[in-house]
């Protein structure tokens, strides 16, 4: 026993790393060695048969470090199992990557956000069905300005990603500085022949609101009664019980050329000058309006001489207009700049700054009618509405990215679907739906539409009577009150819902008739018109045409528009005005059935 005894005190030297290797071997030759023994002690040479030796399993406890235990640990071994199996998963639903036909390749990305998030990051994030193939792994981020309709040869790319189905790019905002991205697009590109190639549509920001600094939308109004205001005849407000008013701002009264009388404001490292007495007259008047319980929107006109302001104009209208206004000019940087300036002075000087609350903006006059109210030389519908498209966006974002509350609307006229040759104008409708279109093209937001439903012509105050022209159909020549639901049924079409799929703020922010045909006539006119308004649901408020008679509107066109006549005398409409929306309502309504033919 003695021997054994040596072996295991031998055995016990051996390191536990030696004793892994040779554990088998070492008790096979301990049971042999046991067993001989045995056999020898009790005779085992004699023939006779012996019972089966009893053979005692001796164990051994091994001592083995942490990082030995280490290398063969269940979790270690789990965890590696898992990550394979993960990577596995992730190329077998990685999109395959795909020869894109080169006619399909700059759209076969879709950009589906791009926002403004925290820290002022613009995140741009896109999807597509596969990976388009291209001379690395990655997708490039690009920026282009408002005028530019694809980024320079040696743009360098903002930020880059690994290209998957799935993918967010980045880049910074820069607000308010002189590389801002407020007012630029975006685009992905792949790096394809040793050059960049745009593989996504273009999208401007669509969430400017998120850097506001106001969120003033107005007051919560017990009816959707307007006016266009006689600044001479403000006490008159309260008895005619306004909730809305419209105002012109014409660029040409608060532009001004040097910082002498003036408010000097710096945007985008451009200094700009506003006519500090015209201002002022405007702040008396919106905060007035504001004390009165009214919502102002402000109508933004371009009369600026182009020889003296030219960047504010469009380079096709600064020259042979016919009209009192002209397109607005976002066709390069300065005009860019420009816009940008204006907007942003205005929405943050009337959003809270205590000179007066401006809850809309309307950008232009009727601007489908270009002879009469929105020059620009051309006969190309897309051209004049990518122009006009242009500088909403630059006007909405710059509104919006101060006040956040604010609603920015398009102006158009009756004109609805004439569908003329050689018309010097556009049809509402098609400049409708290209303006629409572009907007969901090109990063989708919430406008607003403000019509003018006059009737046809202008000094037709019966508008009930029936006309050719005016139908329920969506092709209608004109739109009047007396079809105006073919407006708001046209706004309520998928391609004209807002962002949210909800039918846009529509407002009739220009409406009116005359007492040329009699006073009875026009209060009764009036009186149907409004009626109609507020069954309407989609329409959020009216501002008729207007408080006081216009000398020169009777001189030119005939119309006597006013509640009063231009030396203040009230007319009949004045009192119907005052009551439609009251109790007293069927009062100042019951004469005017009778005349319309119609029992509302």
């Amino acid at each position: 026993m003695s021997f054994i005894r040596n072996l295991m005190r031998s055995f016990k030297r051996i390191p536990a790393k030696t004793i892994k290797a040779v554990g088998i071997v070492s008790s096979v030759v301990i049971v042999a060695v046991m067993a001989g023994t045995l056999m020898y002690v009790f005779g085992a040479f004699f023939k006779e048969e012996e019972p089966e030796p009893v053979v005692e399993e001796i164990t051994y406890e091994v001592h083995e470090t942490e990082k030995e235990k280490s290398f063969l640990n269940k979790d270690v071994l789990q965890t590696i199992t898992d990550s394979g199996e993960r990577v596995k998963i992730a190329l077998d639903n990685r999109p395959k990557t795909v020869e894109v036909p080169a006619e399909e390749l700059s759209e076969y990305v879709k950009i589906d956000d791009c926002l403004i998030a925290e820290s002022g990051v613009v995140n741009v994030t896109a999807s597509s069905e596969g990976i388009p193939a291209s001379d690395d792994k990655y997708y490039y981020l690009f920026d282009e300005a408002t005028y530019e309709d694809s980024f320079a040869e040696d743009a360098e790319p903002i930020s880059k990603v690994y290209k998957d189905k799935g993918i967010t790019l980045t880049a910074d905002l820069h607000k308010g500085s002189a590389d801002s991205r407020l007012f630029k697009k975006f685009v992905v590109a792949v790096k394809s022949g040793g050059e960049y190639v745009q593989v996504s549509h273009p999208s401007y920001i669509t969430n400017p609101e998120y850097v506001a600094s106001y969120n003033y939308s107005g007051m919560a109004q017990s009816s959707k009664k307007g006016l266009l205001v006689d600044p001479s005849r403000l006490a008159e407000l309260d008895d005619l019980g306004v909730n809305y008013a419209t105002y012109n701002i014409p660029l040409n009264r608060i532009l001004a050329g040097s910082a002498a009388g003036s408010v000097s404001y710096s945007y985008n490292g451009v200094t700009y000058h506003f006519n500090k007495a015209i201002l002022d007259e405007y702040d008396y008047l919106f905060k007035n309006l504001n004390a009165k319980g009214i919502d102002i929107a402000a109508i933004l006109l371009n009369n600026v001489s182009p020889s003296t302001f030219p960047e504010i104009t469009h380079p096709s209208a600064r020259s042979g207009s016919t009209a009192p206004y002209y397109m607005f000019n976002a066709s390069d940087e300065s005009g860019v700049n420009a816009l940008a300036a204006i907007s942003t002075f205005l929405a943050g000087r009337y959003s809270g700054a205590g000179y007066g609350n401006v809850s809309m903006w309307i950008i232009g006059n009727e601007v489908n009618a270009k002879k009469e109210w929105n020059y620009m030389s051309t006969s190309s519908l897309s051209d004049y509405t990518a122009a006009y498209t242009r500088a909403f966006r630059v006007f909405y974002n710059g509104i919006k990215s101060v006040n956040a509350g604010a609603k920015v609307y398009i102006s158009l006229d009756q004109q609805w679907d004439r569908n003329r040759s050689n018309a010097a104008d556009f049809d509402a409708r098609d400049m409708l739906d290209m303006f629409a279109g572009s907007f969901k093209s090109y990063g989708d937001v919430d406008w607003g539409l403000a019509q003018h439903p006059y009737s046809y012509p202008n000094d037709n105050t019966a508008f009930w009577n029936a006309s050719s022209l005016v139908t329920n159909s969506f092709d209608t020549s004109i739109i009047t009150m007396n079809n105006i639901d073919v407006l708001t049924n046209y706004m309520k079409q998928e391609s004209m819902l807002d962002t949210s799929g909800n039918v846009r703020s529509i407002i009739l922010s220009e409406m009116g008739y005359s007492s040329t045909s009699g006073e009875a006539m026009q209060a009764a006119a009036f009186a149907y018109a409004y009626t109609k308004i507020a069954a309407n649901s989609c329409i959020d408020a009216m501002m008729l045409s207007r408080q006081t008679d216009a000398a020169d509107e009777i001189a030119q066109f005939g119309l006597a528009l006013g509640l009063s006549t231009s030396g203040g005398a009230h007319k009949q409409i004045y009192s119907v005005f005052k009551y439609i929306d009251t109790p007293q309502r069927e009062e100042y309504v019951a004469f005017a059935r009778p005349i319309v033919g119609v029992n509302f």
